[in-house]
């Protein structure tokens, strides 16, 4: 029973380090992680503003 509590605050310890990691670094947009002087974004580049249905 002592293995498994402690398994499981193991678990629980690094799920939340992986949140915390993972949040600040891949939880950001393309806008965002590609944003260069040498790169030019518009609205009519993002996903949003894209008319995916057709004309």
């Amino acid at each position: 029973m002592k293995a498994f509590g402690m398994a499981l605050a193991t678990a629980v310890v690094l799920a939340i380090g992986a949140s915390v990691i993972l949040e600040g670094t891949l939880g950001r947009t393309a806008d965002e992680t590609y944003a260069a002087p040498s790169v030019r974004l518009s609205d009519d580049n993002t996903v949003q503003y894209r008319n995916f249905m057709g004309h």
